[in-house]
């Protein structure tokens, strides 16, 4: 069996046990898969880090990558930290908002909130730069 770390197209993160990767397609492709918190059944999979370690040289170069994601975690932690405090929240009209803010109907300031995977492609297709914040494990609690 393997663990694979899943994310939904609302940005929800969540584990899940396939038997291999075949079958992690197979469920997906007939709409098995779906997401605990909403429900949702666009999955894919998400970033994920091999965890084997058979000897003491691959031991040590694990707590090193532990320290390492340790390390990226808090940046990322930070950094969400930083634009929560210095953006202005808006909700599932993060798209509409971005769109404004890019095309001058909206005073320029720093926004965040969610968008769906569909939103996300149209942003980027009319040039609005814009950055995923990411999901971090307490947000998943």
């Amino acid at each position: 069996m393997i663990s694979f770390n899943l994310v939904c197209d609302q940005s929800h993160g969540f584990e899940a046990w396939f038997r291999n990767n075949a079958d992690f397609d197979d469920q997906r492709s007939r709409m098995l898969v779906s997401c605990p918190h909403c429900g949702s059944t666009d999955v894919e999979k998400a970033l994920m880090a091999p965890a084997v370690s058979t000897g003491r040289k691959r031991e040590q170069v694990a707590l090193a990558q532990g320290d390492q994601q340790k390390q990226a975690l808090a940046q990322l932690r930070e950094l969400s930290k930083k634009v929560r405090e210095n953006a202005d929240y808006v909700g599932d009209r993060f798209a509409e908002e971005a769109r404004k803010i890019h095309f001058g109907e909206s005073d320029p300031r720093g926004i965040y909130g969610e968008a769906s995977v569909e939103e996300a492609k149209s942003l980027i297709e009319d040039g609005v730069d814009f950055m995923p914040l990411p999901v971090l494990p307490e947000d998943q609690n």
